[in-house]
């Protein structure tokens, strides 16, 4: 890859980075106003942002795939669905970061060890107390998104009136109150992760304190910018 098309996919995912805050934005808006205009847009929304870079770079399986997306939600709102599929949607994310997560914990390599050698380099891992807490974070989010993602299963299915049991007319074995059912899944949700991840680099500031640390929005873009190469395991490499 030349320099220039190596600018130009970093400059796509930036890009891709400044756009994502309005998903959460546009699925409040959709939980406040019932108006499934906004779950429509949001889930338009999401599923651009993911295949951005590949949308740039003209490729024509993912401008295939991103219009029968679009095609596919375009029908789901024809038919009164779009704010079911937007509730389901974290439920989906929750369970599939959890799974990446949890799979590399079998390996030599947990994820968070892929995150620090993209961020900081291989040699980070060398340092005193290093790859052994990046396991530890590694079961960490692991745990923590498998809860979540099994918390608003039981939500979107239980909740009292909205919930998938109540619409098909079956009483739900754990009746949970709207307000706390549609407060969770349209918000309480985010916050817990982004309080987590908050909290998890400070903590690791303070349990690492022998290290230096990049700022927190450098570590983000840097994440945002490398994340293809966590896919990859050891083939990942430092920015």
């Amino acid at each position: 890859m030349t320099s220039s098309s190596l600018s130009s996919d970093h400059a796509t995912r930036r890009f891709g980075l400044l756009l994502l805050p309005a998903y959460p934005l546009l699925a409040i808006a959709g939980a406040v106003t019932q108006r499934q205009v906004f779950a429509l847009l949001a889930l338009a929304l999401l599923a651009t942002v993911l295949l951005l870079p590949q949308l740039v770079a003209r490729r024509a399986a993912s401008w295939l795939l991103w219009s029968g997306l679009l095609a596919g939600l375009l029908l789901t709102w024809r038919y009164g669905f779009a704010e079911l599929l937007l509730e389901a949607v974290p439920v989906l994310i929750n369970a599939l970061l959890a799974y990446w997560f949890g799979r590399t914990l079998g390996t030599a390599e947990p994820l968070v060890q892929r995150f620090i050698v993209a961020i900081e380099g291989a040699e980070r891992l060398q340092q005193p107390g290093v790859a052994a807490y990046a396991r530890q974070v590694t079961w960490f989010w692991t745990a923590l998104l498998g809860a979540q993602a099994l918390l608003l299963a039981v939500l979107l299915l239980c909740a009292d009136q909205s919930g998938l049991l109540a619409r098909a007319g079956v009483a739900s074995p754990l009746p949970v109150p709207e307000r706390w059912a549609a407060t969770w899944l349209h918000l309480g949700g985010y916050l817990l992760l982004g309080a987590a991840f908050l909290l998890e680099y400070l903590y690791r500031r303070w349990r690492l304190r022998h290290l230096p640390h990049p700022g927190l929005h450098d570590m983000l873009l840097q994440l945002v910018l490398h994340w293809p190469q966590l896919l990859h395991g050891k083939r990942a490499v430092a920015p």
